[in-house]
C-alpha cells in the first residue's frame, strides 16, 4: 500500500510551474516510488539511468534519446541522471524544447555547479528522506494511540529507521537484513563509487567510529591519529557521506554568525535505523545520544537546519533552530525532568518566546521561564514548531 508522502502538497505546486522537479535523498528512501505515483494517470516515461543502453544513449545524442524516450510524453522520469555525461546542459536543452521532466538523483552531486549552472530558473529541488514519524505511522495505519502505543511506535522507528522497505517488514531479522544491504549497498555504490574512494575498509571503519560517536564533537586531529586516516582523507570521506544522505552536520549556534563556520561541528545520522546497523547495536531502551540522534533526524525532514549551542564554561542546548528572527531552543531527555541550568541560561541570553523539552517518556506539560513558555512534549508534537 502506498504511504503518501509530506512533500506531496509541494511537489504538486512547483510541478505546475517549473519544467524540472529534481527529487533528491539517499537511496530507497522512497524518490522512484512517489515519482511513479505521480503519473499513474498520466502519459509518461520512467528512465532509469542504472540501464547502460539508456545511460549510454543519453551521452550519447541527446536528440536521439528525446526520440526514442520522451517524444509524446506528457512527463518524463530520468532516475538516478546524476551518472551521465553532460547532465546539466543536455537536461537544459530538453527544458527549453518544452519537455517536462522529473529527475531523481541519491547523491547531492546533482546539485554541484557542474549541472545546476545550467539550470537556474528552470529547477526546483525537493529533498525527500526516508519516512519521518507521522509517515510511518501512516504506513503502519496506526491512527489513534495511547501513550504506551506512542512509546512503542517511536522505540520501532528510531530502532530500525525510516526506510520504507524496512518499515513495511514485520520480521526484525529480516529488517536488519535489509538495513545491512542498504548500507552496503549505499557505501559502494553511492559513496565509493560516485566519490571515488578505494579504500572501502577504511571509509567503513570511519563510518563505524561516526556511529558510535554521534552527537559528539568532531575533531578532525583526533580521528586521524586514532584511526590513521590523513586529514584531507577524513574530509573527503565526511563530504562524500553528507551528500550521498548518510550523515549530516550540525554547526554551533552563535549571535556571531561567522564563528560557526569556525568551530567544531557534530556529527548524527539521518537514518538513525542505518547507525544502529553501522554500530551493532539494537537498545531496549534508547540511550539519550540515539534518542538525540532521532530527534535531529525529524527535525532536518521538517525542513530545519538545527545547530547545537555551547560555552566556553560547557552550557550546553542540544538544538537551536531559527524561524526568520525568530530563536527555538530544544532540549532532548528520554525521560521528561526539570528544565536543566543549560537551557536556563540560554533562555535569560537569548530570551526566545518558547522554547521545547522533547521525551521519549514523560507527561505533556508547560512552564515559563521569564517570558519564554516551555513545552515539555513528545516527539509527535515536533511538527506544532512550524
Amino acid at each position: 500500500m502506498y504511504t503518501e508522502r509530506e512533500i506531496q502538497q509541494k511537489f504538486g505546486k512547483l510541478a505546475e510551474i517549473y519544467p524540472i522537479i529534481a527529487i533528491v535523498g539517499a537511496r530507497q528512501s522512497g524518490k522512484t516510488t512517489f515519482l511513479k505515483e505521480q503519473i499513474k494517470s498520466l502519459n509518461a516515461s520512467y528512465l532509469l539511468f542504472d540501464d547502460p543502453d539508456i545511460r549510454n544513449l543519453f551521452d550519447e545524442d541527446i536528440k536521439k534519446f528525446e526520440i526514442q524516450n520522451i517524444e509524446g510524453k506528457e512527463i518524463s522520469i530520468l532516475d538516478e541522471v546524476q551518472y551521465c555525461k553532460d547532465a546539466g546542459i543536455k537536461l537544459k536543452y530538453l527544458a527549453d524544447k518544452g519537455r517536462k521532466l522529473w529527475i531523481t538523483s541519491s547523491s547531492e552531486i546533482i546539485l554541484g555547479k557542474e549541472v545546476l549552472s545550467f539550470l537556474v530558473g528552470r529547477v526546483s529541488i525537493l529533498k525527500l528522506y526516508p519516512f519521518s514519524l507521522q509517515e510511518f505511522l501512516d504506513a503502519k495505519n496506526q491512527k489513534e494511540m495511547t501513550e504506551t502505543t506512542l512509546e512503542r511506535q517511536v522505540w520501532e522507528h528510531l530502532t530500525f529507521g525510516g526506510y520504507p522497505k524496512a518499515v513495511t517488514i514485520e520480521d526484525v531479522e529480516m529488517k536488519k537484513t535489509i538495513l545491512k544491504d542498504l548500507y552496503d549497498t549505499m557505501v559502494l555504490k553511492d559513496i565509493a563509487r560516485t566519490f571515488s574512494i578505494e579504500d572501502i575498509n577504511s571509509l567503513e571503519n570511519f563510518s563505524r567510529y561516526l556511529a558510535l560517536n554521534i552527537g559528539n564533537l568532531i575533531s578532525y586531529e583526533s580521528v586521524s591519529r586514532d584511526l590513521k586516516i590523513s586529514f584531507q582523507t577524513l574530509k573527503k570521506y565526511l563530504d562524500a557521506m553528507e551528500k550521498s544522505y548518510l550523515i549530516t552536520r550540525v554547526s554551533p549556534f552563535f549571535a556571531n554568525k561567522i564563528k560557526e563556520i569556525t568551530k567544531q561541528p557534530k556529527v548524527y545520522f539521518v537514518d538513525t535505523g542505518l547507525r544502529n546497523i553501522i554500530s551493532k547495536t539494537f537498545e531496549a531502551e534508547p540511550s539519550g545520544e540515539l534518542f538525540e540522534n532521532y530527534v535531529l533526524s525529524e527535525l532536518i525532514k521538517l525542513g530545519f537546519q538545527p545547530k547545537y549551542w555551547r560555552t566556553k564554561s560547557k552550557a550546553e542546548v542540544d538544538f537551536v533552530i531559527e524561524k526568520g528572527k525568530e530563536i527555538i531552543p530544544i532540549e532532548v531527555k528520554t525521560k521528561a525532568e526539570n528544565i536543566g541550568k543549560s537551557m536556563v541560561s540560554f533562555i535569560k541570553e537569548y530570551k526566545p518566546k518558547k522554547a521545547f523539552v522533547m521525551f521519549y517518556k514523560g507527561e505533556k506539560r508547560k512552564i515559563k521561564i521569564e517570558n519564554c513558555e516551555v513545552f515539555f512534549t513528545n516527539i509527535l508534537e515536533l511538527g506544532k514548531i512550524n
